[in-house]
């Protein structure tokens, strides 16, 4: 149970976490040891509280050392540290002859114990992940262009800046372009913007043919 799911993490992740699986297997081969041998502890520490605390101890190391998504993380370490070992060690030294006896009472020493770490584990776990969103979630609305709507960027916005932007990347201001003003530089007014002629020019033509036509009148009558 334990090796596959020690084999289906990356190599990558292997690698990183080979000290914290080496302290795994060190406290498995330790409570193994004190558990299914004929060692006796009572005189040093309470047995369930012994118990409790070695499966605590295993469970929070075995909680991270996999490395995958947290729903999985947890329902992997319920199922090794809680049922198999917590629930199955108890059975197995039923039928060892090491002078112990089944006891109900280590099993649900075993189990509260694995249970309180895995909860610990599971509630701190979640709140790693939500700084991590939060941390996300800001990078990303701090790129997001501000909403004048809401009053964003207001203040970079200055009395007497023109919205064009020079060659640098900065607002050209009125008194720059003022400054920099060629008056002998060609305008470049669009044709349709020009008048078709000089109105002053065009009026005194039509007025000089008008007044030719209004001369040649009389003369039209006496011919006739």
């Amino acid at each position: 149970m334990i090796i596959p799911v020690f084999l289906s993490l990356s190599h990558a992740s292997l690698w990183r976490d080979i000290p914290r699986i080496c302290v795994f297997f060190v406290l498995c081969l330790i409570a193994g040891y004190a558990g299914l041998s004929s060692l006796q502890l009572d005189h040093v520490i309470n047995d369930k509280a012994l118990h409790a605390l070695t499966f605590f101890t295993l469970t929070v190391v075995f909680y991270w050392v996999i490395d995958t998504s947290r729903r999985r993380t947890l329902n992997v370490t319920l199922v090794v540290c809680t049922l198999v070992l917590g629930i199955g060690s108890e059975f197995l030294q039923g039928f060892i002859p090491n002078g112990r006896n089944f006891d109900l009472n280590d099993i649900i020493a075993n189990i509260v114990g694995s249970l309180a770490a895995l909860a610990l584990c599971s509630w701190y776990h979640q709140r790693m992940l939500e700084r991590k969103r939060q941390r996300r979630y800001s990078a990303v609305a701090g790129d997001e262009p501000d909403d004048l709507e809401l009053g964003e960027g207001l203040s970079r916005q200055e009395e007497g800046v023109v919205g064009t932007d020079d060659e640098q990347g900065r607002p050209t201001t009125l008194e720059e372009e003022v400054d920099n003003w060629d008056e002998n530089a060609v305008d470049n007014w669009e044709e349709d913007d020009e008048p078709e002629g000089d109105i002053g020019v065009s009026g005194k033509i039509q007025g000089e043919q008008n007044g030719g036509e209004g001369a040649n009148a009389p003369d039209k009558k006496r011919a006739d």
